[in-house]
């Protein structure tokens, strides 16, 4: 493709980082894997203090934080005991299992703390309507941890389909998935995790073109979930055993309409018996764009994407090299802080990403009724 095309998608100038005049103190709700990633990010920021955390574990949030080198920091046994004992909180991060996102970030909100919410959102729809509920009630915010956002490939997705290169958008295949990567723990309970592969990595997926297209309203959604693999032992190479305790879906597949007559055929896997479920391909009438998809999928795109044109009236294919990525970490974190500072809007709000959770939310009800179902969602 030549320059003056390639030139329409130029990377955007990074805005200039805001800092406190003072160290904002943050508390950390839940200790469990994700949390020791929050913790990394969170000391890379020189206007913030560590003050408090908490887990229902005995112990885990204090071995947590000391093997991030964090001292001193005060340890209670569940987020209302944190929350109500540390008045000077300036914000939190809820970085616990799925199925406990709602409670502690509503808590958080009505105690005004702005939150940092690990994805997905919640399990339910109902809990992310009882969740921002809360937030129009209180007028404090919730972010939510879709830190692929600040990619600059994920950006560069999103600035070719608003260019108008695509044309008008009327189909999108996405999905993606792993070979052998079930992950063990909290994840694969029903009573902990909710939902599986649709939650850990289908959001991800969703938000990359939802995000791109301006998160149109899903309507409609035939979705169907599957766990052939995770109840087998042999996929479990680090422990078997994780196998007996498997309750949530290794796969998932939907066909998804969306508000503006654009339709989203969506795939998303644990494991399977292929290197991918399909790379992501995005139709307009104008022009498609094809995003590789990964090895291990985990919301990153797999190399140069191609876009696929008419030039002159010739069938022309431009490659889109791949742009260097920052630290998605320190900028999801740095960007949440920024908004705390200036009272600003949540850098990933939950006003688009409730459209990801009813997607979600419709694909295990549809599956559940084998039958396509219209979704839902009442007024905040």
């Amino acid at each position: 493709m030549s320059d003056a095309v390639l030139s329409q998608f130029k990377q955007e100038t990074i805005e200039e980082k805001k800092t406190s005049d003072r160290k904002l103190k943050i508390g950390i709700i839940g200790c469990g894997g994700i949390s020791g990633a929050h913790m990394n990010a969170y000391k890379m920021q020189p206007d913030v203090e560590i003050v408090a955390a908490c887990d229902l574990v005995p112990g885990r949030a204090q071995a947590k934080l000391e093997s991030k080198e964090l001292y001193g920091v005060r340890c209670y046994a569940n987020h209302k005991e944190m929350i109500d004992n540390e008045p000077e909180l300036d914000a939190v991060s809820v970085c616990t299992y799925n199925t406990q996102h709602a409670g502690p970030t509503i808590y958080a909100l009505e105690h005004g703390l702005p939150v940092l919410l690990e994805k997905p959102f919640t399990v339910t729809l109902e809990e992310a309507i009882e969740v921002m509920r809360t937030e129009k009630r209180t007028g404090k915010f919730v972010s939510v941890g879709f830190q692929p956002r600040f990619d600059a490939n994920m950006q560069m997705i999103k600035k070719i389909v608003e260019s108008g290169t695509l044309g008008e958008i009327y189909y999108i295949q996405t999905g993606g998935g792993r070979r052998r990567g079930i992950p063990g723990g909290s994840f694969i309970m029903k009573e902990t995790g909710g939902i599986g592969a649709l939650a850990d990595i289908g959001c991800y997926s969703l938000d990359m073109v939802l995000n791109a297209i301006g998160y149109p309203k899903p309507l409609t959604v035939t979705g169907y979930t599957s766990d052939f693999f995770g109840k087998r032992p042999e996929m479990y190479w680090y422990d078997p055993t994780e196998a007996e305790r498997f309750g949530v879906d290794d796969f998932a597949a939907a066909f998804i309409r969306l508000e503006g007559g654009t339709i989203l055929d969506f795939r998303i896997s644990w494991a399977m018996h292929a290197d991918t479920p399909g790379d992501t391909i995005i139709f307009g009438k104008e022009g498609a764009l094809r995003i590789p998809s990964t090895d291990c999928w985990n919301g990153s795109v797999g190399g140069e994407m191609t876009l696929y044109h008419d030039v002159c009236g010739k069938q022309t294919e431009t490659k889109i090299p791949l742009l260097p990525s920052c630290d998605l970490w320190y900028e999801k974190i740095r960007r949440f802080l920024d908004a705390v500072i200036s009272g600003g809007e949540a850098p990933v709000p939950t006003s688009q990403i409730l459209y990801n959770q009813a997607i979600l939310d419709g694909i295990v009800k549809s599956a559940e009724l084998g039958r396509e179902i219209k979704i839902e969602i009442p007024e905040i």
